[in-house]
């Protein structure tokens, strides 16, 4: 029996200090100590010897027990110390290295150039109103004077919804259903996105407008002048050359498109190395808005009286103004979420 203990002993003490991991000595542990333990079934079998046997026999496993549960204890201790070191070497800091500077995000550039526009327009008593990205005919075209057959309606240039719904082409519909609910005198802006059919380096299928009106009594195509020029001045701080060119517009009459001297190129058609424009197209000059005085008929539609009111009524593109505030010569730079173009606006 003392023969069989120690080569036992020495036998489970081996493989305890060869075991290099938790689980192996767990496996260790449950083979010599466990239910079915080697120990423990000898321990069982005490009662099998002669009286003169089994006590001596006992006190040797015991014992064996004993030495067995200290050294795997310790051993897995010794485990454990181990791979605490070696986590510690991989997932050393060294606090002498500059720290990592977290970025912080920022408004997108179309989002600075609205705030900019409501801003000023927000100094001159304009108000801020918004209605529905998508937009029932009657709204979007009806009310604003467009004939049945107008070329605004082909698919070329609305995005169709279903047969009267359409993705608005413009925030002017946002201008009828507030004469539809208020009365004068109003000033009111509406930024927004509208949507055509169109995607070129100063078009896109999906851009904003700043639609602006003023309606009460006697206003004039003087006060039309008035309020966009010094809206000109304040978004370009600077006394760039702008023109006012007769137009036509179905909701405004006169009308007249209101352009601004080219900044990407100067006016002169040409940029510094002799290239033309893509901006302007070699124009000097690029349409930034579209304004008039609103049409009769459009009052007709919202219960104004013609004969007693007057307003007048325009829009803007907010990428064009952003193109020539920042001198951005392609619009889909505004769309490509490049993070580069993005943080030289933080």
């Amino acid at each position: 029996m003392n023969d069989s203990v120690e080569a036992l002993q020495g036998e489970v003490l081996a493989r305890i200090e060869q075991a290099g991991s938790e689980k192996e000595l767990e496996r260790i542990r449950i083979e010599a100590l466990g239910r079915s333990g080697s120990v423990t079934l000898r321990l069982r079998g005490l009662g099998d010897l002669p009286k003169e046997e089994r006590r001596r026999a006992g006190e040797q496993l015991n014992q064996l027990r004993r030495t067995l549960e200290e050294r795997l204890e310790a051993q897995l201790e010794a485990v454990k110390r181990r791979a605490k070191s070696e986590a510690l070497k991989g997932e050393r800091l060294d606090v002498t290295l500059p720290g990592t500077r977290r970025v912080k995000g920022s408004p997108h550039p179309i989002t600075l150039v609205i705030d900019e526009i409501v801003d000023i327009f927000s100094g001159m008593g304009f108000e801020i109103a918004r209605g529905p990205d998508i937009e029932d005919d009657y709204h979007n075209f009806v009310a604003l004077n467009f004939p049945q057959d107008h070329p605004a309606r082909d698919m070329q240039d609305t995005i169709f919804v279903a047969h009267d719904r359409v993705l608005r082409t413009h925030t002017s519909p946002v201008q009828i259903r507030t004469m539809e609910s208020r009365r004068p005198p109003l000033q009111v802006i509406v930024p927004g996105a509208v949507y055509r059919h169109d995607d070129d380096a100063t078009h896109s299928p999906m851009f904003h407008q700043v639609e602006g009106f003023m309606v009460d009594r006697a206003i004039s195509f003087a006060d039309l002048k008035g309020v966009l020029t010094h809206f000109l001045r304040q978004i370009f701080e600077r006394e760039a050359g702008v023109r006012f060119r007769p137009s036509f517009f179905p909701f405004t009459e006169p009308s007249a498109e209101i352009d601004i001297q080219c900044v990407i190129c100067g006016g002169g058609g040409a940029l510094k190395d002799g290239q033309p424009c893509r901006v302007c197209k070699t124009s000097g000059w690029l349409e930034i808005l579209g304004a008039g005085m609103i049409d009769p008929a459009v009052f007709g539609f919202v219960g104004y009286d013609p004969e007693k009111i007057s307003g007048f009524a325009f829009g803007m593109g907010v990428e064009r103004i952003a193109m020539l505030k920042y001198g951005i010569d392609d619009i889909r730079l505004f769309f490509q979420n490049d993070l580069r173009f993005l943080r030289q606006f933080g």
